[in-house]
């Protein structure tokens, strides 16, 4: 997927001016590159394909159905030996039991080939019937899924529109592979030597990357290793190569923060600026901090304030998460908020300077990772504080979200539960006042 990463490099190089035949010849070379069907293989034709991933497995029957209730979408994974017409004894079981097959995708292996069907059953079947089924028809480890519409959408666009996410926004990264590769556990290692060996993670992985079974291993663009878990399902070469060309495509474009960022006047009048920050702002984070007090930053950091310092690299990296800075009109930076990846779960954290705090910075940043990690499809985020903190409480409650509490020791951890589809606590729009407190 070379000419993949080539093309979106080039495409950001040159901005909105490239032409729309550009476009589409780009996702031609992802649907090449990335699809290797061995339908075409048996019948000279291929049929639509769709890049299905992977979550853990929901109920058995499904709880509702498409319109009228008489279908329900499926997302199902077997594999079938390569061998003449055994695809075509599975495709009539289905056939048999009124099942449609709106898309294939193959992934070949060393023995049998896995195949990924999106599915049109009656609406009565359960999961446990339609693996029955399959399994009869010589497939085995079959696996299944309830599907939605967005699973319809076609795997060149999916594609398309995962590397132009990446090649605009650094912090993209993990989000990317989890959406490539379903529900997984994406975790960044950073490029420190072990404490025991004194080695280097990455060392451990050479330049390719490596995959066994669940796990995949890449050599991240800064040194570390981008490590991917998948318990329920194992990954396939396809799904190796498609998450290595994104991780090479993050690698060519090198350091990027989208350059957007909005003007909001707090109530006293004054202006500030709230943008996106990346390692280029540890300076200015560290001028910050030298003038926090050892109160603010205790409540903050939970720990000894001497090394507060040290957190700044791994807040402000793109590959942990996003950060959002709050500068005054002179370009100081007064307050910060990050929106970190924590495996399968994600932490927001906020840290204002002492004279700036009770202007409602914290609730507009807060506010704002909120509905970044809601776009991102959170279900909900975490702020670990301390008890004593009532302004990080308010800012929490000030959400109007659900919120769980658990308290052990004075820490204080705070859970918000999120409706991704709702577009939970939109940020304000441009130059709006600041009403929050």
């Amino acid at each position: 997927m070379s000419d993949v990463t080539d093309a979106v490099a080039h495409l950001v190089e040159h901005g909105t001016a490239v032409p729309a035949l550009v476009l589409a010849s780009l996702a031609a070379l992802i649907a090449t590159a990335g699809f290797h069907t061995r339908w075409s293989r048996r019948h000279g034709q291929a049929p639509p394909a769709d890049d299905t991933g992977a979550r853990p497995p929901t109920p058995e029957r499904p709880a509702g159905s498409e319109p009228g209730g008489e279908s329900a979408l499926w997302r199902m994974r077997t594999t079938v030996r390569d061998a003449p017409g055994s695809l075509a004894v599975l495709c009539a079981a289905l056939a048999e039991r009124r099942i449609d097959i709106l898309s294939l995708q193959t992934h070949p292996l060393t023995e049998g080939t896995v195949d990924e069907f999106l599915l049109r059953a009656p609406g009565e079947l359960s999961g446990t019937e339609l693996a029955e089924a399959v399994t009869a028809a010589g497939g085995a480890r079959t696996w299944t899924e309830r599907a939605d519409a967005h699973d319809l959408v076609d795997a060149p666009t999916r594609v398309l529109g995962l590397a132009a996410r990446t090649a605009l926004d650094a912090a993209e990264l993990p989000l990317a592979l989890r959406q490539l590769l379903g529900r997984c556990t994406i975790r960044s290692l950073p490029a420190t030597a072990d404490a025991r060996t004194g080695a280097h993670a990455a060392q451990a992985v050479p330049p390719e990357g490596t995959f066994e079974d669940t796990v995949l291993r890449l050599r991240a663009p800064e040194g570390g290793v981008i490590s991917v878990e998948r318990p329920h399902l194992p990954f396939t070469p396809a799904e190796f190569a498609r998450a290595r060309a994104l991780v090479e495509l993050d690698a060519r474009l090198g350091p990027r923060v989208p350059r957007g960022r909005d003007v909001l006047t707090l109530p006293e009048g004054s202006d500030i600026t709230v943008r996106r920050a990346d390692t280029r702002d540890v300076p200015a984070a560290k001028a910050m901090h030298e003038r926090c007090s050892a109160r603010t930053l205790g409540m903050r950091y939970h720990g000894p304030v001497g090394d507060a310092d040290r957190y700044l690299g791994h807040l402000l990296s793109p590959r942990f998460g996003r950060t959002l800075a709050v500068q005054t009109a002179s370009g100081r930076i007064v307050g910060l908020g990050h929106l970190l990846w924590d495996g399968d779960e994600t932490e927001v954290a906020l840290l204002v300077e002492d004279g700036w705090q009770r202007r409602g910075i914290g609730g507009e940043l807060l506010a704002r990772l909120v509905a970044m990690a809601a776009e991102t499809g959170c279900e909900s985020v975490y702020a670990v504080t301390q008890a004593s903190n009532t302004g990080m409480v308010a800012a929490m409650r000030g959400l109007g979200l659900p919120l769980d509490y658990q308290i052990e020791e004075g820490t204080l951890v705070v859970t918000a539960r999120l409706d991704p589809s709702a577009g939970t606590a939109a940020p304000l729009p441009h130059g709006e006042r600041i009403g929050r407190e």
